[in-house]
């Protein structure tokens, strides 16, 4: 999954996503990227992001994940005024295991997981093997990122 906010302070709103995600039933947090200063992707009139990547072992469904992912970021104080808005807090299903799922409010992987050095990079530390589902493998799909400025911060 990913995360990412670029309102108020950005670690620390990744840093309690990841505490609240550990709280979610029957979900594990089983490796979190580093954390990456990002310029903001669509409406560049806003504040970078700070980004990371977690992979998660869960039983739950994709859409009950989601759910539970919109919980957080809502509870966060998320709100959607305009497509690419700044945020407090976005959380997005990048991928859930090999499966692709094309369903109303609910595509994965990730539309644009395999287009964003934001992603792959983070994904690509922590999965150097990761393959995104019908696109490849993320680590030769990064190559075609470099262009876009990411910059990997000191502990956060």
């Amino acid at each position: 999954m990913g995360l990412g906010a670029n309102l108020g302070d950005p670690a620390a709103q990744l840093h309690a996503a990841l505490q609240a995600i550990a709280a979610i039933a029957t979900t594990r947090i089983a490796r979190v990227s580093s954390f990456y200063r990002t310029a903001p992707v669509g409406y560049a009139g806003q504040p970078d992001f700070i980004n990371a990547v977690a992979a998660l072992e869960t039983r739950l469904g994709a859409r009950m994940l989601l759910d539970a992912l919109a919980g957080i970021e809502q509870r966060c104080g998320r709100t959607r005024s305009f497509p690419d808005a700044p945020r407090t807090l976005d959380l997005d299903l990048l991928l859930y295991g090999s499966e692709q799922i094309d369903e109303p409010g609910l595509q994965v992987p990730h539309p644009r997981a395999h287009q964003r050095r934001f992603v792959l990079q983070p994904l690509v530390e922590i999965d150097p093997d990761c393959a995104i589902p019908g696109k490849g493998r993320a680590a030769v799909l990064l190559a075609g990122c470099s262009g876009q400025p990411v910059q990997r911060l000191a502990q956060a």
